[in-house]
């Protein structure tokens, strides 16, 4: 096994707990919309939606602001706000004063916060760890997620069953103050970034979506990458509806139903090193991109029963078996092209777009299950998905930025 350092290490480690906590508690404010305010679809779908967008205009000037300052305390403090946002939860539940705006306001608070870390995140992992070893850390991080992803929700579901709604909520706010104790444990040495002028202008806010555009490679990725996640991201609180209100499955039960397939992507990121250097970067983004579209339409047939949990066990084992192998690499080639002096910028852009993207498409599929029932909404989204790897052909090779500077 590659050896990456003790001070990733405890990274890794911080990343691993706080997953561990956010995947724990699965879908859990739209649960606690469901089954505590007992909203439908157009209130828990604009619930994710609303979060998301408002979450997302809060986030666009922190990408230039995150750039000149160091990351780890950014990362530090984005736990703790996230940490308080989450505990807010249980504690309005055990007073009585617990409402739908609350949980509005807690996903605005939580998106805004998942933004700004995951740009200082990336930025900081560049910094880390070598060029030829970003790969090797990304498949980590996304073996990591997947096997949170697996345990999280069935053990989530059971919490809920055991000890009420509001209990892996708790669990999630213990692990964004875990992660910011092992975050402090790293002793890295970052320079504090310098720029020429202190004052934030439009330059800054919009650097980075110049950066994106203005490279054909990463165009196309964003293209593509919002547009799937948007698609499968809408479907996600109709498919708690109507799993447990319209099928009438336990919250254990759709739990096990999204958890267990999650062992593809162990399988896949434990893949996508090898598949990368046989084939090369560019084909394994567009096959693996191309067969992660192919399953969500498959969703749309899900029925009561036994056999019900079984397809969708089925279809998401092979979309998160693709996106196993899609996620690491794309990470890996993001960074890779990306300026070390705009990084931050970047990666805050492409989250924000990304956010935006599911916030819009969540709102939309929310009307569109009211108007039609959520069955034919997630139809419609499976449909539409077939289309997005026609994004992923125009896909060519692109010389990394050490590779261009090594050029004669």
């Amino acid at each position: 096994m590659t050896r990456l350092g003790r001070q990733f290490g405890w990274l890794w480690g911080a990343y691993a707990v706080s997953t561990a906590g956010t995947w724990l508690a699965f879908d859990a404010l739209p649960l606690i919309a469901v089954l505590v305010l007992h909203t439908g679809p157009a209130a828990v779908s604009a619930l994710a939606a609303a979060g998301l967008a408002a979450g997302a205009l809060l986030a666009i000037p922190l990408g230039p602001w995150i750039e000149f300052r160091r990351k780890r305390p950014v990362m530090i403090w984005m736990d703790v706000t996230r940490c308080v946002a989450m505990l807010s939860v249980p504690i309005a539940y055990a007073f009585g004063w617990l409402s739908f705006v609350q949980l509005v306001l807690v996903t605005i608070v939580v998106a805004a916060a998942d933004i700004a870390f995951n740009a200082a995140s990336g930025a900081f992992v560049k910094s880390l760890v070598r060029q030829d070893q970003l790969l090797v850390a990304n498949a980590r991080f996304e073996s990591t997620m997947w096997t949170s992803i697996a345990l999280g929700p069935p053990l989530g579901g059971a919490a809920i069953g055991m000890f009420g709604p509001v209990t892996t909520v708790l669990a999630n706010a213990g692990s964004f103050l875990a992660s910011a104790l092992g975050l402090r444990a790293i002793r890295d040495g970052e320079a504090v970034p310098t720029r020429d002028s202190q004052r934030l202008n439009s330059r800054d806010v919009l650097a980075g979506w110049r950066y994106i555009l203005a490279h054909r490679s990463l165009r196309l990725l964003l293209a593509n990458t919002i547009s799937v996640n948007g698609l499968i991201m809408a479907t996600a609180p109709l498919m708690a509806v109507l799993m447990l209100r319209d099928l009438g499955f336990a919250p254990w039960q759709y739990g096990l139903a999204f958890g267990a397939p999650c062992v593809g992507g162990l399988i896949g990121s434990r893949l996508a090193r090898g598949l990368t250097a046989r084939f090369g970067t560019e084909r394994v983004l567009r096959v693996a991109g191309t067969l992660r579209a192919c399953w969500l339409l498959g969703l749309a047939f899900v029925r009561p029963g036994a056999a019900g949990i079984v397809l969708v066990i089925l279809v998401e084992l092979g979309l998160v078996t693709c996106a196993g192998v899609f996620n690491p690499v794309f990470a890996t080639y993001r960074l890779e092209h990306t300026a070390d002096d705009v990084i931050a910028r970047v990666l805050a852009a492409w989250s924000v777009t990304s956010k935006a993207t599911i916030a819009v498409f969540t709102a939309l599929w929310g009307v569109l299950a009211t108007v039609t029932g959520p069955r034919t909404a997630v139809a419609v989204a499976g449909l539409l998905a077939l289309a997005t790897p026609l994004l992923l052909r125009q896909l060519r090779y692109a010389p990394r930025l050490d590779e261009q500077v090594l050029a004669p």
